[in-house]
């Protein structure tokens, strides 16, 4: 069973679920995921955040953040992050036959969704149950046979850590019926 870390705090961790638009297969791409970190380091110099759990599969990601006490501005990260992405990927990944009408008018490129999932942490074992999630994602999507295989995932710090074993592959999530955002 795996040894979880405690959560930090009432009220100050999110879980969420951020996807490409028209789920195209984009982020595990070298380039996306260089420019991903850069986007992540610029809004983490902006506004500061923990990065807790992340996954990334090839059409969209979870994550866990720990935010700073009494700030819950996460949406201000995430228009940070998805627009430096953007801004780095623009000749490489914007489609222009996917651009509508409503995304030129709103200046939007065909990257991302607009919208993200969203969910605070509520308590310890919600904290494990999205853990648990955000870890065996590659597996669910059919990625890899076996959760260590899939190289872009804080799985592996989870291990080193001792919080979960090698051959972990999580039962609790298919079981417990929640919205992921998926």
């Amino acid at each position: 069973m795996p040894r979880y870390l405690r959560a930090k705090g009432p009220g100050n961790q999110y879980f969420f679920t951020v996807v490409t638009y028209r789920r195209r297969p984009i982020l595990t791409l070298p380039e996306s995921r260089s420019a991903l970190r850069q986007a992540v380091i610029t809004a983490r110099k902006g506004a500061p955040f923990g990065v807790d759990a992340w996954v990334l599969l090839p059409d969209h990601m979870h994550c866990v953040w720990s935010l700073p006490d009494g700030d819950k501005d996460y949406p201000r990260r995430w228009n940070v992050i998805k627009t430096t992405f953007s801004r780095l990927m623009k000749g490489l990944l914007n489609d222009e036959r996917a651009m509508t009408a409503s995304r030129e008018k709103h200046r939007e490129l065909s990257i991302w969704q607009r919208r993200y999932w969203e969910h605070q942490i509520r308590d310890a074992e919600d904290l494990h149950r999205h853990y648990d999630y955000i870890h065996i994602n590659p597996l669910k999507h059919g990625l890899v046979s076996r959760v260590v295989d899939w190289p872009y995932s804080t799985f592996h710090r989870f291990v080193a850590e001792g919080i979960y074993p090698v051959g972990w592959a999580g039962s609790r999530v298919s079981e417990s019926g929640a919205d992921y955002g998926e």
